[in-house]
């Protein structure tokens, strides 16, 4: 055994470096075993207003801005063909405590965090391997192999799995489950002379959506800009041609996205992600917790992975030092914590399902205030996921909404149909003339 700690937290992203951040600031002995070696590349960009609240208080916000990242200050959602768009500002909604974001270079981004995790003394190594745990009444027992391959034991009173998509304890415990419908693809890339918006919409995520895929264009520095597409596995697989070749097929056929990629230039290599949806039966299990995407990955069309895994590796912190105070497992603590991450990822996971729908899309695309319902969506778009009954009933209104769209329209239907767009102004223009 080489060393025992208070808290094992395994993998060193986002979420892990929050945990070891919060858990090193209040004086517990932590251990981060992470597999790479950073900097490294990473995918999920965009952050939420949300996550400024944390920076603040893991007191690492004066780092990120003096990084330089873009300020978001709204997502954008558009139609493929241009027919129809939206616009959520943050700062607008009188349900959200935060009005606005960062997009990121995560390379960079997730480095500051390590880094800081490691100033505030939590005890970070790279290139390690975490091969098996093992948890017992008194605590875990870690295997891992340093980057020389040798073997090393650890022992800690709890662990916190941060593996990401990796999910070790998910999948050494059998709890993973993969969404029937979501098995997706991303074919991304960054790129230069990107056309962005003006002013402060210059830094603003545009998301937009073709019939059953979409793009993501998000601003991660002065000069670079992620551009990405979603797309079904199966439809991906049986499609012909290079990746780079798939994704420009697809950004020809709309409008808004082969407008602001008319003069963009690759830099480095197009890439391409599995973006397959999945859930955790169980999100705690005997002195384990999951956070972030080893709790449950979802679609990324609205960015919450990033403030997802942070905020849940707060929690995760809290649940550790509370139960290492008390001398106990936690375990009371624990199930506290399934039930708010629970509740927390259902709102993100309601979003996601209803989005490849088209009534979602004819209610979230032409949005009204009425009862403040597109104050409520803007407030959860920007990280809001405790808000209390005065955002849960508004949420479920605009659901239900959704569905009656569905069976009786009370706003005008939208088409995919590339045409539809050029239709729509031609009409505008006889209505001009007339």
């Amino acid at each position: 055994m080489d060393t025992e700690y208070d808290v094992f937290v395994a993998g060193a992203g986002p979420g892990g470096s929050s945990a070891a951040t919060y858990l090193a600031r209040a004086g517990k002995r932590v251990l981060v075993l992470e597999k790479e070696v950073f900097p490294r590349f990473h995918i999920g960009e965009s952050l939420l207003p949300y996550n400024r609240a944390i920076f603040r208080e893991m007191g690492v916000l004066p780092a990120i801005e003096a990084a330089g990242f873009p300020r978001k200050l709204a997502a954008e959602f558009y139609l493929g063909n241009g027919s129809r768009s939206t616009r959520f500002l943050f700062r607008l909604s009188r349900f959200s405590r935060e009005s606005e974001a960062f997009s990121v270079e995560r390379s960079v981004f997730d480095h500051i965090l390590l880094k800081h995790a490691r100033a505030s003394g939590a005890d970070i190594r790279e290139g390690w391997t975490v091969q098996k745990t093992a948890a017992d009444a008194n605590g875990v027992s870690i295997e891992a192999r340093d980057p020389e391959g040798k073997p090393h034991q650890f022992r800690a009173k709890f662990l916190i799995d941060a593996t990401g998509r990796s999910n070790l304890t998910g999948l050494q415990e059998g709890v993973r489950v993969i969404h029937p419908r979501h098995k997706k693809l991303a074919v991304f890339g960054h790129f230069t002379d990107v056309l962005l918006g003006q002013g402060e919409a210059a830094g603003d995520t545009v998301i937009t959506r073709l019939e059953n895929k979409w793009f993501w264009i998000i601003p991660i520095s002065a000069t670079k800009t992620s551009v990405g597409l979603v797309i079904d596995k199966d439809e991906f697989t049986s499609s012909t041609g290079s990746p780079g070749e798939i994704f420009q097929r697809w950004v020809e056929t709309s409008a808004v996205v082969k407008k602001r990629m008319a003069n963009a230039r690759l830099v480095g290599s197009m890439q391409t992600t599995s973006d397959f949806s999945y859930h955790n039966r169980r999100l705690v299990s005997q002195r384990t917790l999951r956070i972030g995407d080893a709790a449950g990955f979802m679609d990324p069309i609205f960015s919450a992975g990033v403030y997802l895994a942070m905020w849940s590796g707060k929690l995760a912190a809290e649940v550790t030092q509370k139960a290492l105070a008390r001398g106990d497992d936690g375990a009371r603590e624990a199930l506290k914590f399934e039930r708010r991450v629970r509740d927390g990822l259902h709102y993100y996971w309601k979003m996601v399902e209803n989005y490849y729908t088209t009534p979602f899309m004819e209610v979230f695309l032409q949005p009204s205030n009425h009862a403040g319902l597109a104050e409520a969506v803007s407030s959860v778009l920007a990280g809001e996921l405790e808000g209390g009954w005065n955002l849960r009933w508004r949420l479920r209104y605009f659901f239900f909404l959704v569905k009656m769209q569905g069976r009786r329209p009370f706003v005008p239907r939208i088409s995919f149909n590339a045409d539809a767009a050029e239709a729509r102004r031609r009409r505008a223009q006889l209505a001009y003339k007339d």
